[in-house]
Order: C-alpha cells, then sequence, then structure tokens
C-alpha cells in the first residue's frame, strides 16, 4: 500500500510544472534505506478524490431552456478574424434538436451567426429551418473600421440584418485584443473607440441586444508561471495569454467596455462568461447595479462560479433577472473541452444549478481544462430556474 500525506499531496499539486509526491511504504526497511522521490509530470497527474458524496443525475433542465451563448459556425477568416463573409458551420440541426429536446433546450442562440452572404447563410441553415429552435446574431465587418462612416456604415448593416432575422449582436474580443490601426503592426482598437457609437446606438434602437467578450479571466493577464491558478491551461495554449507586449489590462478592458455600458443607456449589453469577471463577483455585482441596462450569462464560467458557491448563490438571488443561462457550446469540437457540445455538457450545468451537491467537475472528463478544482451546486429555487433558464432571454431578445 502506498501512503501520500496530505501536505505532500498539496505540495504536488502547487508545482508549474513538475509535481513531486514521495511515495512511502507503511513499514519501511531499515537495510532498504530511504527511497528516492518519485518524480510526476503534472500533466500525468490524475487524482480520484475520496469523497464519498452522493450524486445527483439532472438529465433534463426542470424548465424549458434558452441557451443564449452558442457557436454554430465562425467566419472562415479565423476564430478571431478581421474580416470574411465566408462561414465554416461545426453543426447541422438534425445533430442539435436530439441533443436539445432530450434536455429540455427550447432554443440556441448561435451567437456567430456572421454578417453578409455568412448571415444569410447561417438564418437558413438554421432559423428558418428550425423555426423558434434557433436564433442567429450578425458581426461588425471590421475591415470597414478604418474608413470614414464605418459608424453610419455599420447601422445600416444593423437594421439590413435585423430585417433579415438577425436578433442581435455580437462582438468578439477581436475588439480590444485582436484589431489594430492600420494591420498588424498598429496600435490596438480601444474597445470605447467613439467611431463605435452609431453601431451601438442602432442595436438600441433596433431592439438587438448586443453580447461583448472582450476580457478573458483575469489569470490570462498575468504571468504564466508557478503562481498562475490556470498555469496548465495557458502552458498547453500560450497564444491564451494577454500579458506584456502592448496589451491593456484586464482592468482597463472592463473599464472600457463600462464607458461603452454607461453612454447607450438604450442599449441593452449582455457581458458574456458572467461579466467578463466571474473570479470578482462582487465587482460585477456592484456593475449590474450600476448599469440597468448590462445583463450577464454563465458561459464557461460555472469552474468558477462554482468554488464560491455562497456568494454565487447570494448573487442569483439578487440579481435573478439579469442573469442568463449560457454554455458557450461549440457543437462537434473545440480544443476546450467543457465547450464541446453533448448530453454531459448541459448536465453539469444542470446539477449546478440544481442541485446542492458537492465537490463535482465543472467540465466532462478527462482532466478539468481551467484549473484542478471542483464545483458546488447551488440548489437555485425553481422562481430563479425559471429566469435563468428562460425568462429573462426570452424578454431581452423579444421571443
Amino acid at each position: 500500500m502506498i501512503r501520500i500525506s496530505r501536505r505532500e499531496c498539496l505540495a504536488g499539486l502547487g508545482l508549474a510544472g513538475v509535481a513531486a509526491v514521495r511515495a512511502e511504504p507503511e513499514a519501511p526497511s531499515q537495510a532498504a534505506g530511504p527511497r528516492a522521490p518519485m518524480r510526476l509530470d503534472l500533466t500525468d497527474y490524475r487524482p480520484r478524490s475520496c469523497l464519498h458524496l452522493p450524486a445527483i443525475r439532472v438529465e433534463r433542465a426542470r424548465f424549458p431552456v434558452i441557451d443564449v451563448h452558442t457557436h454554430l459556425g465562425f467566419s472562415s477568416g479565423g476564430r478571431y478574424g478581421v474580416s470574411s463573409e465566408e462561414m465554416s458551420f461545426v453543426a447541422q440541426p438534425g445533430a442539435l434538436l436530439p441533443v436539445m429536446d432530450r434536455k429540455n433546450v427550447r432554443t440556441m442562440v448561435n451567437v456567430t451567426g456572421g454578417f453578409g452572404k455568412g448571415l444569410a447563410e447561417s438564418l437558413a441553415r438554421f432559423d428558418q429551418r428550425s423555426p423558434g429552435r434557433f436564433i442567429s446574431f450578425t458581426e461588425p465587418r471590421w475591415d470597414r473600421l478604418s474608413g470614414p462612416g464605418f459608424g453610419r456604415e455599420q447601422a445600416d448593416d444593423l437594421a439590413r440584418a435585423r430585417e433579415a432575422g438577425a436578433r442581435g449582436l455580437k462582438v468578439l474580443k477581436t475588439l480590444g485584443l485582436v484589431l489594430r490601426e492600420g494591420g498588424a503592426t498598429g496600435a490596438l482598437i480601444k474597445v470605447d473607440d467613439r467611431r463605435l457609437d452609431p453601431m451601438w446606438d442602432a442595436c438600441g434602437s433596433l431592439r438587438m441586444p448586443v453580447a461583448v467578450h472582450v476580457a478573458d479571466p483575469e489569470a490570462f493577464f498575468l504571468p504564466t508561471d508557478r503562481f498562475n491558478e490556470r498555469f496548465e491551461e495557458l502552458n498547453n495554449h500560450p497564444d491564451w495569454s494577454f500579458h506584456g507586449g502592448d496589451f491593456p489590462s484586464f482592468r482597463d478592458l472592463v473599464d472600457a467596455f463600462d464607458r461603452v455600458v454607461a453612454r447607450h443607456p438604450r442599449t441593452e449589453f449582455i457581458a458574456v462568461h458572467f461579466g467578463l469577471n466571474a473570479e470578482n463577483i462582487a465587482s460585477v455585482s456592484e456593475r449590474l447595479t450600476r448599469y440597468p441596462n448590462l445583463h450577464v450569462d454563465t458561459a464557461a464560467r460555472i469552474g468558477e462560479l462554482g468554488r464560491q458557491p455562497r456568494a454565487a448563490r447570494a448573487f442569483f438571488e439578487k440579481h435573478q433577472d439579469r442573469i442568463l443561462f449560457g454554455t458557450d457550446a461549440v457543437p462537434n469540437g473545440d480544443d476546450t473541452p467543457q465547450q464541446v457540445f453533448g448530453d454531459a455538457l448541459y448536465e453539469i450545468y444542470f446539477r449546478f444549478l440544481e442541485t446542492e451537491d458537492e465537490y463535482f467537475d465543472y467540465a466532462p472528463a478527462p482532466v478539468p481544462p481551467q484549473g484542478r478544482w471542483c464545483i458546488y451546486g447551488l440548489g437555485l429555487p425553481d422562481a430563479i430556474l425559471r429566469k435563468v433558464y428562460h425568462d429573462n432571454a426570452a424578454r431581452l431578445l423579444g421571443i
């Protein structure tokens, strides 16, 4: 039998690149002498919890669900490409609808619906083929930003997109972290650039909510070192780090977005990934109180919310009318496991919201993708579940 002390387990979890765990026999032989410490690559470490806890499987949501944050296609210019009307789709309605029916997902919102020709293809493939089951958002044409009259042109594009069937606008982190003046070597475009004001205003006039993603988790803006709690994720994807160079700070991005929300009170904004700051929900709460036109979704952030269950439940109780259900699901593949679409993904979200289960994985196996921790369920009451699952999104989208 091998015994590993609690202190040694904690030390193993805290190492960045290689975890050292000492294996000690129960009755070491004096003649054999001390054993050398075992060396174990952290990527090979697969601890199995010894906790004996009840587990409730929630196969179907208690109330109908509107998933406001899915990705059914992307611009062929790249995940954060500046501009391309060509779309690459990752799913067909025929493959999605059976899963949706099993899980009680009434509607999926495809936030990356593209623009122009790409938007027309998205609408034809999803919204028009299965009315009521799919909703598409459009996206900005960033290639026009450097030209005169971008804001007005974008406002006109939004009006045409709305008439064609688009129900909202999605702004990826292309804005703030990728898009630059004059090409790849210029200064980064700021989130609160005044050239965008006509676009934000048009969304308010057209009653098109804007889902905005301009900042990643706080850890992505810190050095990728042994103190970074998401070391493994960033070490596996070094291009996800926004530390150093001329990247703005995490706080600068969030503050710039908040200035946009304040300048356009008639426009409804969805700060995706739980207000862009699930690690600091006290700050998100203060922002929701300050800006009545701001909303948040749960997409890809139950790993953060579930490790602070008491604070998270209090947040849901206080802001129950402003929280939308979202998963960030990418059907049939994405290189972040928590986003892969399917029964297992939805069941984890339902378990988190509906049960008080303790210490369970926040993403499908094999390895939690964001950090080595587990989460706890919130056990929300039915009145709040109805709003989060369906009613808040239905009101915002005019369903």
